[in-house]
Formats: C-alpha cells, structure tokens, sequence
C-alpha cells in the first residue's frame, strides 16, 4: 500500500474548477507553504495539493530503489489517474486543470498528452511553470551543484522538515538526473498530443533551465501562452507569486468559453 500526502484546498466551492497541484523534484505540499490557497482564492476555484510517493509524508523509496529514466512518465500515466480516481475526480463532472512546477509542470504535460482522449481523465488545462521537456548542460550542472550543496551545507537538514525520509526525497531525484543516460531524455515528441491549452512560465534567471524549454511546448502545442519573467529563478510561485497569480487567473478564465446569453424574446410593448 502507498499513502499519497494530500489536501484540498477550498472543497466547500462545489461547482468551481479544480486546480492539482504538482510539485518540483525536491518539493512536497508543505513545500509550495501558502501559494496554493493564495491562488485558488484569488481565481475562485479548488485546489488538491499532493505529495508524490518518495516525497513529504507519502510513502518513501526504499533504499534499494532506483528510479528509472520513464520515472516522470509513470507519474503521469499510473501514479497522478489512480490518486484522481481514488478521491472520486471525473473531468466529465468538473473542470480540472494542472499546475505544474518544474518535474511536477513535466509531469502535467505527460498527462495532458497522455489523457487527451479520455474524457473522465482530460485537463481543461496546463500550467507549467519552469518546466522541463529536454535536458540541457545547464540543467545537468546546476543539479550537480545541488547535490554538493546536499553534502556540505545545511540544505539537508532545512530540506528534512519537509520529508519524512530527505534521503529518499533528495537522492531518487538526484540519481536518476545525473544517471549516464538522463541528458538524453525529452519529451517533446509527446507535447504533440496535448489538446488542452498551456500557459508555460518561465524565469529569465531560471539556473535549471532557458527559454528554450517553453519556446519548445509552444512550438508544439498550438494552444500555448507564454509568461516570461524577468528578475525571477526557478521557483517563479516564490519570487514573483502576485505576477504568477495574476498571468494564471486570467488564462484560466480565457480559456473558458463564456456561456451563451439566453435568447429572450421582446415582449411587445
């Protein structure tokens, strides 16, 4: 049995969209703090924010376990649709949409491909923020500096009031980005099939990725929006929340058709 870290955000609001919520490679719910809440209220919707396996306080890897190079696909296409039906989420009853940062903007996009013709499972949407959809030098050695960050400054113990088990949580993602085939790993041949329409967020000073990822996701989904922003890094939800908050809110609410006025007849004076 796996035990999946989850809340939900604002569940009293019934009849408006849900918003998932997924995490970056060392992030977990308790790691995106109060930028959750902040943007369903802003945009009136609900959230579910979740931990994936390994992560947080869902079930770590074992110690034995190496994640393979498809570890993002399997989030997409098995991990994310049996937590969605486990709690009983049908796309066909409301509109859900992705949001996505970093692995976890990968992992939305994965999805978003991978359900595109499955109503119960289909996005209304996909933000991605700082995502990744191939492996570029700069992302390599920035992850190579985390991981000597991991063994000689304090960012262990400031990661471990987040994880139940850091090791697990810092080391399946570390590994398997630095494993000998990783640099070839992309997924742009899948984006073709996304449907739904993306906005893609970018920082200009993002230290894991250039514009290049989301220049990517736009020349290959024709329904893609592009926020680039200056002055911000790789997490843009902490350097520049209200800018995200606002780019967000107002794509989700283009993206909704708006509904037809009523025909009402004239009454005759």
């Amino acid at each position: 049995t796996v035990r999946i870290e989850h809340a939900f955000i604002a569940p009293e609001r019934t009849a408006a969209p849900l918003v998932v919520f997924l995490h970056e490679g060392l992030g977990s719910l308790a790691m995106w703090r109060d930028f959750p809440k902040a943007f369903c209220d802003a945009a009136g919707v609900r959230g579910l924010v979740y931990s994936r396996p390994g992560y947080g306080r869902s079930t770590p890897r074992a110690p034995e376990e190496a994640w393979d190079l498809d570890f993002m696909h399997r989030q997409a296409h098995e991990v994310l649709p049996a937590l969605l039906d486990r709690l009983g989420v049908d796309a066909t009853e409301t509109p859900l949409w992705l949001f996505g940062h970093s692995d976890g903007a990968s992992i939305a996009l994965l999805y978003a491909a991978h359900f595109a013709g499955h109503p119960k499972r289909r996005p209304a949407g996909v933000i991605a923020m700082a995502p990744h959809i191939l492996v570029e030098p700069l992302s390599i050695a920035s992850i190579r500096e985390a991981r000597e960050a991991y063994l000689r400054t304090d960012l262990r113990e400031r990661l471990a009031r987040h994880h139940d088990d850091v090791d697990s949580a810092f080391y399946g993602w570390n590994d398997v980005w630095l494993s000998p085939g990783f640099p070839g790993w992309q997924i742009t041949l899948e984006l073709k099939h996304i449907a739904a329409p993306v906005l893609a967020v970018q920082g200009e000073d993002d230290v894991y990725g250039t514009m290049a990822q989301i220049d990517g996701i736009a020349a290959a989904v024709p329904k893609t929006s592009l926020l680039k922003l200056p002055h911000c890094g790789h997490s843009p939800q902490r350097d520049q929340p209200e800018a995200v908050i606002r780019a967000v809110a107002g794509f989700m609410q283009a993206a909704v058709p708006p509904a037809e006025e009523p025909d009402i007849p004239t009454l005759p004076s």
